[in-house]
């Protein structure tokens, strides 16, 4: 785990971070529907799992621009961007009705992820118990899949505390709407290192990745 520290008074969105850790604390959340006809199909064709390929190119994504690495080290009041920011995938227990996170490094190398991504998932399927475990791996970002339901609209709220700034991303099942699968994607992050425009370029970003994917 590497990162750099950010001068916080050459900060590009210095004024912005400023008012929003300091005036009105808050984060900024948007949900919309991406198109996966294609990243499904191919998934099909190739005998691999749609889940796991669209957390590849999710994480790949979210590595791809420094605002979206960022974190607060309230230990010593630092701004950090992570060199490389890792996803936490989950596995449902049906018996139990509980979940446990799964840690899982990320690797630009799609077969590498593809492989390591798939045995957390299977090890993680051998517990029941939680085992968050955010104080040895910092640079986790959470990835949670909410299969059960393709909702419309979701938010995730953090109680007062110490500035979080990692994104927290959720996507729910895929339907079908006139001839395409569209599923939906919830992306969360900090108001201070992102505005609609970051959020948004999330999605922009994943129908880029998704096309040169499956080409």
């Amino acid at each position: 785990m590497n990162y750099k520290i950010i001068d916080r008074e050459t900060y590009y969105r210095k004024g912005v971070y400023r008012h929003f850790t300091e005036d009105c604390k808050c984060s900024t959340s948007m949900t919309a529907r991406i198109d996966v006809t294609e990243l499904v199909k191919y998934s099909k064709t190739k005998g691999t799992k749609f889940y796991i390929n669209f957390l590849y190119l999710l994480t790949k994504v979210i590595n791809s621009r420094d605002d979206y690495r960022m974190q607060y080290l309230w230990q010593t009041d630092e701004l950090i961007c992570y060199d490389v920011v890792n996803p936490i995938q989950y596995v449902f227990h049906e018996d139990t009705e509980t979940c446990t996170p799964v840690y899982t490094t990320y690797c630009e190398n799609y077969e590498e992820f593809y492989k390591n991504a798939l045995s957390d998932v299977e090890n993680a399927k051998k517990t029941r118990e939680y085992m968050l475990d955010s104080a040895n791996h910092p640079n986790w970002f959470d990835a949670s899949y909410i299969s059960w339901l393709s909702y419309d609209s979701m938010n995730v709220e953090l109680p007062d505390g110490y500035i979080y700034l990692l994104p927290i991303i959720n996507w729910g099942r895929y339907r079908e709407e006139n001839g395409r699968l569209m599923m939906p994607l919830t992306v969360r992050m900090n108001h201070a290192v992102a505005d609609g425009y970051l959020v948004a370029n999330v999605y922009r970003l994943l129908e880029k990745e998704i096309a040169s994917f499956i080409a």
